[in-house]
């Protein structure tokens, strides 16, 4: 079985999940490809061992590009594309031309709708015009769009959501993301305690409510704040985080997001809306107590009071009280870490990825055929 991975992306968890993907895939006896988005992720997936190609599309208009990529395909017995771009340029071409089965893998959705699945009573954020665009017209065009594909979602929250908004169930599979884990133990706690989070530095996620929420912990013992990831809102929270005389680090895009959380004491993840968080995994899959938002698919990633804390987004005081607890209780802050290292071997164990991604594949090709 030949299968192509399509991304454009160049940064953040649909690419982390790609290259945990495609490796197991391969380790499964698929014969994988990769056409990726910037040479340094084509360069990293050469690393795994993988035949991996820098062919960037710049917008949604790039059909230039995009000519230039599609014999590439040739010969796929799978198309699976990371990305609404690669799937709307790609998708129709790999079907019809090709003749591949396509897969897409619906990561999340546009900023202004992020807060929406799992949570009913969630209006879209921003200007009201501009999120009713999004809401009634774009994911109406992505509902016809994604009829070219079987569409994964790593969640039953967006799976969910996105059926709610017209999104054939019939072509819905969740398939949690998967991580293998590095430390079932958590490192030794850290003076002054390390807070980290990695995140696109963009309304959605949240930083502005846990630079706020850092404020708040004077008296609990000394903290420092890694913020892994960059963004428009940086200079932004730079100046906030300045004003508030926080011990805060702010380290832009780094390539190995896990390594730097081994020195670690708590993850911390404070989005106004998510899908599945790679981030999380990574932080569980080191041992690392999460303290994050109640959205999305997070809950089903997170056990308040087991494995982590969940607070609700836009809680400056739930979530000051979340870390209050945990700064102060290295004992607790282990006891959380070990099970949620426990739980991405029990229900996200990178090993199933490449067989269980494998049957979904060749399901397609018998069905095709």
């Amino acid at each position: 079985m030949r299968v192509v991975y399509v991304s454009t992306l160049t940064e953040g968890g649909p690419v982390s999940h790609l290259l945990n993907l495609a490796p197991r895939v391969a380790q499964a006896g698929a014969s994988v490809r990769i056409l990726c988005g910037s040479p340094e992720v084509a360069g990293r997936a050469r690393a795994l061992g993988l035949d991996a190609e820098s062919l960037p599309l710049r917008s949604r208009l790039d059909v230039g590009s995009a000519a230039r990529l599609w014999p590439r395909l040739r010969g796929a017995d799978i198309v699976h594309t990371q990305d609404r771009r690669a799937l709307l340029l790609c998708g129709a071409v790999a079907r019809t031309a090709i003749g591949a089965a396509v897969v897409h893998t619906y990561h999340g959705l546009p900023e202004q709708l992020v807060g929406l699945p799992g949570r009913p009573d969630a209006r879209p954020n921003g200007p009201a015009l501009r999120a009713g665009v999004r809401l009634h017209g774009h994911l109406r065009f992505e509902a016809v769009l994604v009829r070219l594909a079987t569409v994964v979602v790593p969640s039953r929250a967006l799976a969910e959501f996105l059926v709610s908004r017209g999104f054939p169930a019939r072509l819905m599979h969740v398939v949690p993301s998967r991580i293998d884990v590095r430390r079932t133990e958590p490192g030794p706690a850290q003076r002054p305690v390390r807070l980290a989070t990695a995140a696109r530095l963009e309304s959605h996620k949240g930083i502005d409510v846990l630079i706020d929420a850092c404020t708040r912990l004077n008296g609990v013992g000394p903290v420092h704040l890694d913020i892994y990831g960059d963004g428009s809102q940086r200079r932004e929270l730079e100046r906030r985080a300045a004003a508030a005389a926080l011990d805060v680090t702010f380290h832009g895009n780094v390539s190995d997001v896990r390594g730097r959380l081994l020195s670690a004491d708590i993850f911390v993840l404070p989005s106004r809306g998510e899908n599945l968080p790679i981030t999380i995994l990574e932080a569980m899959s080191v041992g690392l107590p999460v303290v994050a938002t109640r959205v999305g698919g997070i809950p089903e990633l997170v056990d308040d009071g087991v494995t982590g804390r969940l607070v609700e987004p836009d809680d400056v005081q739930g979530l000051a009280e979340a870390l209050w607890s945990l700064v102060g209780d290295p004992q607790h802050r282990a006891a959380l870490g070990r099970a949620g290292a426990a739980r991405v071997a029990a229900r996200f164990d990178a090993n199933e990825a490449g067989p269980e991604m494998v049957r979904l594949y060749e399901q397609l090709c018998a069905s095709s055929t």
